[in-house]
């Protein structure tokens, strides 16, 4: 406890040193250090951030909490002129000079001499030059003000600035703003010369954006623009570009209201010296041609195959090896049909995802007669690919691991551009302590493969293009895949299999259907149980010792003693010897046994909605929606009572000699991200899953299941370690069917690619119309969330552009596990904290 406090002890006076730095001491004597930079519009002062970032200067950045520019000072510790001291310091001492070059020679002095001058180079780089009012700058700040506001609507904007400097060589700088009223848009008229353009016009203008009675602004008038433009373009006018556009804005008296006319003059064309006007032209695709072959090393070689395949021209050098269909369903731009300039990058996006060939080459030749002919250059990738990757690993199971996983690609395999893969893992390792009895170090190992298949259409018997267009971007993905997995644990053989849809209705949006999902799994080694889930045995034992079932010098054998004893006190043959609690303790551990030693047969059905409006990937203000549902078990359970099937001594049908899972499971996930400005981020998350048994089920397969904690979750509980409910398990895997979770994160920048982030999780799992009757790992209602727990804590993030590596500190601040009364703060301390890294942002 002494030694916690001495350390914040010590922080308080490091701030504090920090804090009462000469904040000016590199601050020459006729500047002044910029302390403030405040922005008053209409007498109010103006706090967003998309305005206040129009200004030129900001004061220093400082740290939050303590309110002090940290990288001010640590700018300040560096020396202005390091190089002329090092070089003046050299000269004054010429005989000591000499000395340490006897001593460390001249070559490891110098390289003396540059590392200070590096380090202090890098503690400028780290820390931030002092920000000295500039009255230039003041000036162009005042210039873009009055710019926004202008092309905001108002435009009698008056704008002005004034700096106050004050003796102790700090200053503050004051915008004030004066809008008026903005001006409104009155009318819009138009003046368009190409009888073409003009009809286009009138017929898309009730869809146009500027309209009277709304506030102007240029900005909407340059999306008029980019709108027309797309009209245009998409409806046969191929030479049609904005530099034909101008509007022209009369405002009318002192009634703050504008007249909007948009002037759109004829084409130019250019022969020789002279230029002349005429009216735009509808264009048509007359001839498309696709060349097979155009790599730069066949640009000298004679085409040999040609085929004429739905209107399309297909050249080859060689004879060609790709499906003419689905060539031709691969490219938008069609023969004898309206230019539309769309069709373009349509074509090479569905072209590059064929995943045959190279982004590809599309050029446009104008005919005599109006038409246009489209050229489609595609370069082949190589039909054949491998790659071969390693990995080492340690886990909480394993103390080292290898992993190798080789496999080989085959492109265009049927000849209509499908991507077969076919790879392969093994790995071996060695447990922490399951090889202490065994005569090899190595005593976990798994080998598996698998096959994918993936389709640049979808498989289906059915026509499905008037359902889900081309377009749209549809895929097919067919994999198969088995391993056989032997360890200290569980062994088992898996078995996979699954056929899924893929395809875009927008931009946004990813929609994935799962027709067909398939998972068996076949336990090797039960009687290994209790040798894997520890705690679990422990707290079986000590129940056996307190009941006098084995002495306390003895403990439980498995398989045979361990399930003996569970045997009898399910069937109450210890009733007299055992504590109620106690007999609930062991029924739940036999549940938890049962469950996950059963074999799994999964057949389901799903589909997935993913809705993202994030840009790219440095946009921070954006959404991302997630949508999951799927079915499990109704086909089989169907079959079953077609069939007559029987079912077995636990009323359920069997597949196999595997009684197949029934279930149906939900999930929502809602992301959000504010950008607050200078590299400040509020993100939130929020997330509710649930997965009901029902029919041939009682409870939901482990691999199925919600968990909490980890590092992506709630980061002040381990993985697996949260919940359920308010229960104080021991289990090494808790899991449920029930979720709920939610966090929010403060993101900042602290120093360069340093960034740091306060964050407040909160959720848990619960069991809920399952066969589990604890009524602390149970959701009863309502009052059920007050099991809600709630982590807090801080993190240091490093960015290195293509990835961000991250560490989180969580503190359990609110914990379900405790007592009503002696749940808050309990375990709030560095001792208790979880400590994560991880990969990227945690959501």
């Amino acid at each position: 406890m002494k030694n916690q406090r001495s350390k914040v002890l010590l922080i308080i006076l490091t701030l504090g040193l920090l804090t009462a730095c000469n904040s000016v001491k590199r601050v020459a004597e006729n500047e002044h250090l910029l302390t403030e930079a405040s922005l008053i519009v209409n007498d109010k002062k103006e706090k967003k951030e998309a305005i206040t970032n129009l200004i030129y200067q900001k004061p220093n950045s400082k740290l939050p909490l303590i309110n002090a520019p940290l990288r001010l000072h640590i700018y300040n510790f560096a020396r202005p002129n390091i190089d002329s001291i090092i070089e003046a310091k050299q000269n004054k001492q010429m005989q000591g000079k000499r000395r340490w070059e006897r001593f460390l020679s001249k070559k490891q002095l110098n390289r003396y001499y540059q590392s200070r001058i590096n380090f202090n180079k890098w503690i400028k780089r780290t820390g931030e030059a002092p920000v000295v009012i500039n009255d230039t700058l003041n000036k162009k700040s005042v210039k873009r003000l009055e710019s926004y506001y202008w092309n905001n609507g108002w435009f009698d904007i008056e704008a002005d600035y004034n700096t106050e400097k004050l003796e102790n060589k700090r200053g503050k700088v004051t915008y004030t703003i004066k809008t008026g009223k903005p001006y409104q848009i009155d009318s819009l008229t138009t003046k368009i010369q190409s009888p073409v353009v003009d009809s286009l016009y009138n017929l898309t203008k009730d869809k146009s954006l500027i309209q009277p009675n709304t506030q102007y602004k240029t900005e909407t008038v340059l999306q008029e623009k980019d709108r027309l433009t797309e009209v245009m373009r998409n409806n046969g006018v191929f030479h049609f570009s904005q530099d034909y556009f101008y509007f022209e804005m009369d405002t009318i008296g002192k009634t703050k209201k504008v007249n909007v006319d948009l002037q759109i003059s004829n084409r130019e064309t250019i022969q020789g010296d002279s230029s002349s006007f005429r009216p735009f032209q509808v264009y048509k695709v007359k001839d498309v041609n696709i060349y097979t072959n155009s790599a730069f090393e066949n640009k000298n070689k004679v085409i040999t195959d040609t085929t004429t395949y739905n209107g399309f021209n297909i050249y080859s050098i060689d004879k060609l090896r790709y499906n003419p269909k689905t060539l031709t369903d691969a490219v938008f731009i069609t023969p004898n049909s309206v230019f539309k300039d769309k069709n373009r990058p349509y074509t090479s996006r569905i072209i590059s995802n064929l995943n045959t060939f190279k982004y590809p080459r599309i050029d446009y030749i104008e005919n005599q007669d109006t038409t246009l002919t489209a050229n489609i250059y595609l370069t082949p990738i190589k039909k054949f690919g491998l790659d071969l990757s390693a990995e080492v690993s340690q886990s909480n199971i394993q103390s080292v691991g290898f992993s190798l996983s080789p496999s080989l690609l085959f492109r265009n395999v049927f000849r209509g551009a499908e991507t077969l893969e076919i790879g392969a893992i093994a790995s071996i390792g060695a447990s922490k302590d399951g090889a202490n009895d065994r005569d090899k170090f190595f005593d976990i190992n798994e080998i598996g493969a698998d096959l994918r298949l993936r389709i640049p259409r979808l498989f289906s018997p059915f026509n499905t293009s008037k359902i889900i267009p081309k377009s749209m971007f549809p895929s097919t993905l067919i994999s198969l895949a088995t391993t056989s997995q032997t360890n200290v644990g569980l062994d088992k053989n898996t078995f996979t299999g699954r056929i899924n849809y893929k395809w875009f209705p927008n931009e946004t949006v990813t929609n994935r259907l799962d027709i067909f999902n398939i998972q068996f799994v076949k336990n090797q080694n039960v009687g290994n149980y209790f040798g894997v889930y520890r705690n679990t045995y422990n707290t079986l034992n000590d129940i056996a010792i307190n009941t006098g079932y084995i002495s306390g010098a003895d403990n439980l054998e498995y398989p045979n003693q361990t399930n003996d004893f569970i045997n009898a006190v399910v069937t109450g043959n210890l009733a007299n010897s055992i504590s109620n609690n106690d007999v609930l303790t062991v029924k739940a551990i036999n549940e938890r046994k049962n469950r996950l030693t059963e074999d799994n047969l999964i057949l389901a059905s799903n589909f997935s909605y993913v809705k993202d409006k994030r840009d790219n990937l440095f946009d921070n203000d954006f959404s991302i929606l997630r949508l999951r549902f799927e079915l499990a078990g109704n086909v089989l359970a169907t079959a079953s009572k077609v069939l007559g099937l029987q079912k077995n001594n636990n009323d359920r049908y069997e597949l196999f000699n595997v009684a197949f899972s029934q279930y149906v499971k939900s999930e929502i996930d809602y992301v959000k991200y504010w950008d607050l400005g200078n590299k400040n981020v509020l993100a939130m998350r929020s997330f509710l899953g649930i997965a009901i048994p029902y029919g041939n089920s009682n409870n939901i397969p482990f691999s199925k299941s919600f968990f909490a904690g980890g590092a992506n979750d709630n980061r002040a509980w381990s993985p697996y370690d949260l919940g359920p409910g308010s229960l104080q398990s021991t289990n090494e895997f808790n899991e449920a069917n029930l979720k709920i979770a939610f966090s929010v994160e403060q993101r900042f920048n602290i120093s360069g690619p340093v960034n740091g982030a306060l964050f407040i999780d909160a959720g848990n799992i619960w069991n809920v119309l399952d066969d589990v009757e604890d009524e602390q790992a149970t959701f009863n209602s309502f009052s059920s969330l007050k099991n809600i727990a709630v982590g807090s804590g801080f993190g240091l993030r490093y960015d290195f552009n293509f990835f961000v590596l991250r560490g989180d500190i969580g503190f359990k601040t609110y914990d379900p596990s405790y007592p009503e009364n002696n749940r808050w703060f309990t375990n709030y301390n560095f001792a208790n904290a979880v400590y994560n890294i991880g990969i990227n942002y945690p959501f």
